[in-house]
């Protein structure tokens, strides 16, 4: 065992002999009274001999970050190790070292070369050790030799003797290193500690290391495309380079992340500069200073783009109007809401209820209950750039509502228009364009809850705002249509009376089948049926037989000025959107061609699979005759209502009724079974009964109609 003490103690004094030099950037430093010499950097730390059994003692150790230059700009950051000794307690008397073997030594010519010495002298007696310091990180690992001289003197055991300084361990930026000290004598005692290496949030690491310099960036502008110049890198290190859309709520938007190596060009297209793009730039280290651009936000070009990506869209579906305001970038603008009766006029701002644009998610008007003449506009600097109205959605009130605006508490009532707020006897003396309009009956309208609430006082507004059905005051156009109406029963009065001989039978029909009012005035239908020559005259008969009962029906396919302006599929689906609108009935006409067309759709949309087989087609008893059977396919315009009527009806919207010509149809489809169907002309009573709506008295009303209704549609079919 002895043996092998001294092999290792040749092979240490052989380490120390070839390699007491250091590292060529290593320095060691010792405070006054110490004499120190570095005798290798690149020991095998733990296979050195134990030294003398009274050495020197370890106080303390302290690690601060340094740097290592070889030029002004080319540093590398470090950790400095400063080592307090003392002689150990129990050492009283001065004696002679035991010669270490190490060379140099006892002569300082040989071997490293030692540190000042002041007030030291040769002849007086000293303590030499050997300190050794190792420095271990994730990757690297490296242990340093250090020889001590410390003078002894009488006065100096237990007492602290000075300060060896190394420096210094090299790690990578931001990593962590565990330095440990310890001397080979008998009993040693190990300081450690771990500290991390500096990275570059340092500011002498930013001033002097190479990765932590941050390029410059410089941006060209050309017609097409848009060119980033990373400046100032150094080469053979790598940088990121970050495109993103800067947002006040979040970090960071969506963007893209371009890794380089030393100075580089970046292009991207001029679509995609938006005043809230930016460009950051870092090298590729732990905890790396930054470099952040934004170079577009005062882009007149950049602006234009923004405000055509971006979109406002309304949510009518609770009980206040929520809008979202979606944009890639954050947008300094602000929502308005505002009142607009006709589709291409202006939209008057609702007093005291613009609110700013927040983020991008949906923002309420609390209070605020939709309508189809509300819209909500997007101001920014002084202009409207976006503008979304519910004028399609189905909501309760109609296009012809007047808004008047109420100060809670004041109980004065005026009417909002061209920007003003009119008071009501003003409003009504001058007409604007409405005669008949009465202050007594809005008033008693309001107090009577006949007019529809849309903004109620909310966050101290002290404002209310209504919607009256402004049809109810028109009383010019009413007397127009009662003076049309007098003067027509008065040339058919007269017709009859040259005619002597028709006027007991035309009174006599007169007084069985219809009465002086019909019962069905003021309500209007739409009767879609498919284009073969028995659902043209069916269609013909309901239409004559019902218009004397008051209902405006109109039909589709037919003829007239909207089918000629629009053609026939747009006219149907207006015709169809204002039915849904204004509360009208939608009459489906069953014919063979009308069950084969929803046949087709029922195929086509898969909504029911096989449940068509049992009446796609007439039934064995009902077999159409000659002219029954289209010579054509079926027109078009009734596959377009089945797609408004079938998702409608799915959704439990709108007022549909399925009439079913019994002679010739079997069954309903399907995707038609969620309507109230009617078999004609068996079931006519229950047919009137569903356009009339809820009732008795008019349910009572319509028992004289059913039967004529019904031998006219009866002679039709049979024809």
């Amino acid at each position: 065992m002895r043996a092998l003490g001294q092999l290792l103690l040749l092979l240490l004094l052989a380490a120390g002999a070839a390699g007491g030099r250091g590292a060529p950037h290593d320095t060691l430093a010792c405070s006054q009274g110490l004499a120190c010499r570095l005798l290798d950097t690149d020991v095998l730390c733990g296979m050195e001999p134990p030294g003398p059994g009274r050495g020197l003692a370890l106080a303390r150790l302290r690690l601060e970050p340094a740097l290592r230059c070889t030029g002004p700009m080319a540093c590398s950051p470090c950790l400095e190790a400063r080592l307090r000794l003392a002689v150990p307690p129990g050492t009283s008397e001065p004696h002679r070292p035991v010669p270490s073997g190490i060379p140099g030594a006892e002569d300082s010519a040989e071997g490293g070369q030692w540190s000042p010495t002041d007030g030291a002298s040769s002849s007086q007696p000293n303590v030499t050790g050997l300190l050794l310091l190792s420095g271990h990180a994730y990757a690297s690992s490296r242990c340093v030799a250090v020889e001590v001289r410390v003078p002894l003197a009488p006065t100096l055991p237990g007492r602290p003797l000075g300060w060896v300084t190394f420096r210094c361990f090299e790690a990578p930026l931001g990593s962590e290193l565990h330095v440990t000290a310890y001397t080979n004598s008998h009993g040693r005692r190990r300081l450690s500690q771990r500290q991390r290496v500096p990275d570059c949030s340092w500011p002498a690491a930013q001033a002097a290391v190479p990765q932590c310099q941050v390029p410059r960036l410089q941006v060209s502008l050309r017609p097409k495309e848009v060119v980033v110049e990373v400046q100032g890198a150094v080469a053979r290190h790598s940088y990121t380079l970050r495109l993103y859309h800067n947002q006040s709520h979040g970090a960071g938007g969506s963007g893209r992340a371009v890794t380089a190596s030393g100075p580089m060009n970046y292009s991207l297209p001029a679509d995609e500069v938006l005043p809230c793009l930016c460009l950051q730039v870092w090298p590729e280290t732990q905890d790396p200073p930054r470099a952040t651009l934004c170079p577009f936000s005062h882009d007149a070009e950049a602006w234009k783009r923004l405000w055509a990506r971006s979109r406002l869209v309304l949510h009518a579906g609770g009980q206040a109007l929520t809008c979202s305001l979606l944009a890639p970038c954050d947008l300094p603008a602000e929502l308005v809401p505002c009142w607009q009766p006709e589709p291409a006029g202006p939209c008057q701002a609702l007093p005291g209820l613009q609110q700013p644009a927040v983020g991008q998610g949906p923002q309420e008007f609390g209070g605020l209950r939709p309508h189809p003449n509300l819209c909500v506009q997007v101001w920014s600097g002084g202009q409207v750039r976006l503008t979304q109205c519910l004028r399609d959605r189905v909501l309760p009130g109609r296009a012809d509502d007047l808004l008047l605006l109420e100060h809670e508490g004041n109980a004065s009532l005026c009417a909002l228009e061209r920007d003003a707020c009119v008071a009501l006897a003003s409003f009504t003396s001058m007409g604007a364009g409405r005669p008949g309009l009465l202050e007594r009956e809005l008033r008693r309208d309001v107090a009577a809850g006949q007019c529809r609430q849309v903004w109620h006082p909310e966050n101290g507004t002290r404002v209310v705002l209504w919607a009256c059905p402004l049809h109810k005051y028109l009383r010019g156009r009413w007397a127009l249509a009662w003076m049309g109406v007098l003067l027509g029963a008065a040339c058919l009065l007269l017709l009859l009376l040259l005619k002597k001989e028709d006027v007991k039978g035309w009174l006599k029909s007169l007084r069985a089948d219809y009465g002086s009012e019909g019962p069905l005035r003021g309500r209007r239908a739409l009767l879609v049926h498919a284009a073969e020559p028995a659902a043209e005259r069916a269609a013909c008969a309901l239409m004559a037989a019902l218009h004397p009962l008051g209902l405006a029906v109109a039909v589709a396919p037919g003829g007239g000025s909207g089918v000629a302006a629009w053609g026939p599929l747009p006219w149907l689906h207006a015709q169809h959107r204002r039915a849904l609108r204004d509360g009208d009935t939608v009459i489906l006409l069953l014919s063979p061609a009308a069950v084969a067309a929803a046949c087709r759709w029922d195929a086509r949309a898969r909504a029911v699979p096989g449940a068509g087989a049992a009446f796609c087609g007439p039934g064995p008893r009902h077999g159409p005759g000659p002219d029954d059977v289209p010579s054509v396919a079926p027109c078009e315009a009734f596959a377009a209502a089945l797609s408004c009527a079938v998702p409608a009806l799915a959704a439990g919207n709108g007022r549909y009724v399925v009439a079913r010509l019994e002679a010739l149809v079997p069954a309903v489809p399907p995707a038609l079974r969620a309507a109230p169907a009617f078999a004609l002309p068996s079931e006519m009573g229950g047919f009137l009964r569903a356009l009339a709506g809820p009732g008795r008295r008019r349910g009572r009303w319509l028992e004289p109609y059913v039967a004529a209704v019904a031998e006219g549609l009866q002679r039709a079919v049979g024809e």
